[in-house]
């Protein structure tokens, strides 16, 4: 039975959280013993710290004040050599350049989950290029989407140690009906059509993008977004000048439960990897309009949803426009979207090619 170490640095709510949750609650049912390395701000532990104890796993948070990495990874080593860790599995561009170079050093397999990059400044691309330098020297790195498999061998991570492994989906509980959602969301005595937007407010994600494609929409409807992050002040400003019809909701726990409070969900982003929000929907059979990065193109093939250009808010706008003007067909695209997740995405699958991948490493089962 193989023992393996999480290494993340969570933030509070995230694709990459709900990733880790499910994957881990997955091993543990499966008999692999789970530990975590949560590395976090003092004082401030996590929710995901909590849901990964109520799975089984055995959480170690170390709390790093500043820039004291040599803290975490020290930690990392510790963990390592005291608990015989078998692999030690990564996420995040901290974690990689931080804590696997501790592992590496004691001769301990290495993976980590590429869960996307989120482009941005010159500051980004500094952290981006450590990461890439650490990812080259990794044992297994696991890409959610054919373009981020592209992306890591031209950045030259060997071919040899990519896997393309997208994400599953399994709700941890079951989404909210629709009127339950809508009560929910204060959505109880609105009318019109509501299109939701879930995510942080950050630059990758179109935050803008979508603001200006609710400006420019013709059918009547409340776009109603849910999330903050440093992009929140300027996409409020953008919408109160272009009298565009948004409403944010800022943080709600467990959004996701509450898709089907929505006629459709929109993804405006300008980067992915393969987005849980969109897995979301397309399971609560919420028809999809997503732009067309990353890997949603996957998720969206064969009619699960409908795809627009990067930076058109303009072909967001009139997806939408569309969806709405014929119920019908927007009734049929959430039950291909469903159908579609059911059978790509289901969670026994990956977490055996996980398991699998931890094996051929460390030699356990």
């Amino acid at each position: 039975m193989s023992t393996i170490l999480h290494v993340l640095a969570p933030a509070e709510v995230g694709g990459m959280e709900s990733v880790v949750h499910l994957l881990t609650r997955g091993l543990v049912a499966a008999g692999t013993t789970v530990h975590a390395h949560v590395i976090m701000q003092p004082g401030r532990e996590p929710a995901l710290a909590g849901l990964l104890r109520e799975v089984g796993v055995t959480v170690h948070p170390t709390a790093v004040e500043g820039r004291r990495y040599g803290v975490e990874r020290e930690r990392t080593r510790a963990l390592c050599r005291d608990l015989g860790i078998d692999v030690v599995h990564s996420h995040g561009y901290r974690p990689d350049v931080i804590d696997v170079p501790a592992a590496r050093a004691l001769g301990v397999p290495v993976v980590s989950t590429v869960h996307g990059f989120t482009g941005g400044g010159w500051k980004n691309a500094v952290y981006e290029w450590l990461q890439f330098r650490s990812l080259r020297r990794m044992d297994r790195v696991l890409a959610v989407s054919r373009p981020l498999v592209d992306l890591l061998a031209r950045r030259g991570v060997p071919r040899s140690a990519i896997r393309l492994v997208p994400n599953a989906f399994a709700p941890a509980e079951p989404p909210l009906e629709r009127s339950e959602a809508r009560r929910s969301l204060g959505l109880a005595d609105v009318d019109e059509p509501v299109i939701g937007w879930i995510g942080r407010l950050s630059a990758e994600k179109g935050p803008d993008v979508l603001v200006r494609a609710a400006a420019a929409a013709r059918r009547p409807a409340r776009w109603l977004v849910i999330g903050d992050g440093p992009e929140g002040p300027s996409a409020r400003a953008l919408a109160a000048q272009l009298g565009a019809p948004v409403t944010f909701a800022g943080l709600v726990p467990a959004a996701g439960r509450l898709v089907k409070a929505f006629d459709a969900v929109v993804l405006s982003s300008r980067t992915e990897g393969t987005p849980i929000v969109a897995l979301e929907a397309l399971a609560a059979g919420v028809p999809v309009v997503a732009t067309r990065v990353g890997g949603v193109p996957d998720l969206l093939a064969d009619g699960a949803g409908r795809l627009v250009d990067s930076e058109r808010p303009d072909q967001l706008a009139e997806a939408v426009d569309a969806l709405l003007a014929d119920p019908a067909a927007a009734a049929a695209t959430g039950e291909r979207g469903r159908a579609r997740v059911q059978e790509r995405h289901a969670p026994e699958p990956w977490v055996r090619m996980h398991r699998e991948i931890y094996a051929e490493l460390a030699g356990g089962d």
